[in-house]
């Protein structure tokens, strides 16, 4: 422990006014390059709020609910690498809570500070509004210890410990931590603690040495090797050592459902998106017949292996994940991926590259000008439309499948929620993120389903001055839950009220370039107006789809797959 000084207002030595409590949190965050706090106002809050608005160089930017806060929060951190949220207790850290969840489940680190009742108050049990009436202040506190990896209740005495380690290992492990002050001791002065930062965790040599010459043995023997990159590889900021992995050995490489955007689609050993047996049958054969496959940040969920059809095979398979190695039966623990993608690039293997050209689902339009909008027409439009640098949120059901099929040019930030799947999650997301980078081009793809649960956001960017441009797929209901049940037909709890999307803006007392479009020639003219107008508005384009259950090619694979399913079990 480091030497403690109890201080009142001022600093005896320097004769300064020691910080308070709220001070020293927002100063922690502004050194984290955090320029901007979201959330929603509640009274158990306003003291926190109060220091903030008086605080210079992060502003408070308020969402129209907690939930949708909690999503902007994750949408900027995925741009930022770090963000902040600050609810009210109770009744706002409660509404949060499937934000967070979210963030747990898809490596986002997320510092959620909670404004509580007064100090007092809680010591005397007190039956205080937003709480359970039963004078328990710590239940809210225990849920969150399951869907964060760190809490702490923040006092004078402990803030200078507290805030440094939440922040710390929030960014070590990638997942959200919570911070709970009681509103009256925000501006408390804190008492000053020079912790000592323990030093950041190092790879174990000589497992290190091991896990390497484990790997040299597989290469040596592999003709058919292939690099396949997944989500950590973007959460964990290993894209670069990954790019340079895949020069050195000069071999395939295929990105997986969640890792969409992890590594350069430009890239001339790039050969698509491996979604086992609902992807690229091309990119399948590759990858479950290569004889050596380096997996980084690998994540085996349903998903993003297609229902568990992607196969590969466990003893050819080097899984690099960011503190472990797997290479096929022999773990390597204490092995960090940054130092083994180094060590790896130096093993002195040298592949033959790609043998012919690599194609892609969307590389060509097709369709006429007249043709009424179908998945084999907007997709290769929207991969057009695409540019160096742009910021392409993907809501979870139809548009998630889609996107993750078109080929995305350099510098692109892919958002989407390929775990968790909450629908919903990407208008505030694309909010977050239009909030994270002003200067960059938003496009988000949402369904009509999913934008009616959070579609309040919009108000949200037109208040702040965002600028995105929103294609909105009405496809009359939840098409992709049509898709997984494949049980019944016309489920009625799929449908969903018909709302004019084009008025959205209007209604949100803002002003924007909104269209309804229904075939390929006004989609086309839609997206070139839509850039014209981006610089002073924001866009909404609604796509009305030709057919609801029009849907891209890996989603009649899965539906396929799945009737399959269920006449075998049917059967049984």
């Amino acid at each position: 422990m480091g030497t403690m000084t109890a201080v009142g207002s001022s600093n005896p030595q320097t004769g300064t006014a020691q910080k308070t409590l709220g001070q020293y949190l927002f100063d922690c965050l502004k050194l984290e390059g955090i320029t901007e706090i979201f959330g929603v106002a509640g009274d158990y809050n306003f003291t926190l709020l109060d220091t903030l608005e008086r605080y210079n160089g992060i502003r408070f930017t308020s969402g129209r609910n907690e939930l949708n806060s909690g999503y902007a929060a994750d949408g900027y951190a995925r741009i930022k690498g770090l963000s902040a949220l600050i609810t009210t207790f109770g009744v706002g850290e409660l509404s949060a809570c499937n934000a967070i969840a979210g963030a747990y489940s898809e490596h986002v680190p997320v510092i959620h500070i909670v404004g509580a009742p007064p100090e007092k108050a809680q010591k005397e049990h007190k039956l205080m509004h937003h709480t359970l009436m039963d004078g328990n202040f710590d239940i809210f506190h225990q849920v969150y210890k399951q869907i964060t990896v760190y809490t702490a209740v923040l006092t004078p005495e402990n803030a200078e410990i507290e805030i440094p380690a939440a922040i710390r290992i929030a960014k070590e492990k990638k997942k959200p931590v919570y911070l709970v002050v009681a509103d009256d001791l925000v501006t408390k002065p804190i008492l000053a603690h020079r912790e000592s930062v323990p030093p950041r965790p190092t790879s174990n040599l000589q497992t290190l040495q091991a896990a390497t010459e484990h790997v040299r043995q597989l290469l040596e023997r592999a003709h058919r090797p292939v690099i396949l990159v997944d989500v950590k590889t973007m959460r964990f900021g290993l894209e670069t050592a990954v790019r340079h992995l895949a020069n050195a050995l000069n071999i395939p490489v295929a990105t997986m459902m969640f890792g969409k955007g992890a590594f350069d689609e430009t890239h001339p050993n790039y050969i698509g998106m491996y979604g086992g047996s609902f992807g690229s049958s091309e990119v399948q054969s590759k990858v479950e017949t290569a004889d050596c496959v380096i997996a980084i940040g690998m994540v085996l969920a349903d998903n993003n292996t297609a229902n568990f059809t992607a196969k590969l095979n466990p003893l050819v398979t080097v899984d690099i994940q960011p503190d472990m190695v797997k290479v096929a039966e022999a773990e390597y623990p204490n092995v960090f991926a940054v130092d083994m993608l180094l060590a790896v690039q130096k093993v002195g293997y040298k592949g033959q590259g790609l043998v012919g050209k690599a194609t892609f689902p969307y590389d060509q339009i097709t369709g006429g000008m007249d043709e009424p909008l179908t998945a084999a027409i907007y997709y290769p439009r929207f991969q057009q439309m695409l540019k160096e640098g742009d910021i392409v949120v993907a809501e979870t059901g139809t548009f998630y499948n889609g996107m993750a099929q078109v080929r995305l040019p350099r510098n692109v930030t892919y958002i989407a929620q390929g775990g968790w799947e909450a629908i919903g999650y990407a208008t505030p997301s694309a909010y977050g993120a239009s909030i994270a980078a002003p200067d960059r081009r938003v496009l988000l793809f949402t369904g009509d389903g999913s934008l009616q649960l959070t579609a309040q956001e919009i108000s949200s960017m037109l208040y702040y001055g965002c600028k995105p441009i929103i294609f909105i797929l009405n496809n009359d209901g939840y098409t992709i839950e049509k898709y997984l049940n494949v049980k019944t037909e016309n489920q009625l709890y799929n449908k969903i009220p018909r709302w004019s999307y084009t008025k959205l803006a209007e209604a949100f007392g803002g002003d924007a370039f909104a269209v309804t479009v229904r075939t390929y020639g006004e989609l086309d003219q839609a997206i070139t107006q839509a850039d014209k107008e981006r610089a002073g508005r924001l866009c909404i384009i609604e796509m009305i789809a030709a057919d609801p259950m029009d849907a891209p090619e890996n989603m009649r694979r899965m539906r396929n797959y799945l009737e399959m399913q269920e006449k075998r079990q049917s059967q049984n």
